[in-house]
């Protein structure tokens, strides 16, 4: 994945995000497959605790792979800001560079604002994860 194309573009990563996001999404229909009834499971002999385990994997795997794209845009971006505000402070008026300064700005802004949302969507998940997995495989935190 090329951060810099999905970092320069706020619409095209919240999109990866999204794109991201889809098993966090379908949480309760993920683990309603991964756990069968007692009498589907009696006559399959499927095995919660191993679906509950890599439903986990799987979590944590989007989870650490999301931070990562999370960390390097703000990186990325943060680091543009900075290069920006030297060329402000060389070319005190030139609105080009101001406008793009600005923008990158709110960039950063929005991206570290996704820092947050990614909290809550592990929250909510997690709390999904335990209600229905607890007594199978047990999490305190991802």
């Amino acid at each position: 994945m090329s951060f810099k194309l999905v970092c320069g573009d706020i619409l095209q990563f919240q999109e990866t995000l999204k794109n991201m996001r889809d098993l966090d999404d379908k949480i309760i229909y993920s683990l309603n497959t991964s756990l069968p009834t007692q009498s589907i499971k009696e006559r399959t002999g499927e095995n919660p605790e191993r679906n509950c385990k890599e439903l986990y994997e799987k979590l944590k795997v989007g989870y650490d792979e999301r931070e990562k794209v999370i960390k390097q845009c703000i990186l990325i971006t943060a680091d543009q800001v900075k290069e920006l505000k030297k060329q402000r402070e060389i070319e005190l008026d030139n609105s080009v560079i101001e406008k793009r300064f600005k923008s990158e700005q709110r960039k950063l802004r929005v991206l570290k604002q996704e820092q947050g949302v990614e909290d809550i969507i592990k929250e909510r998940t997690l709390k999904a994860f335990n209600e229905r997995c607890r007594q199978y495989f047990r999490v305190d935190s991802f």
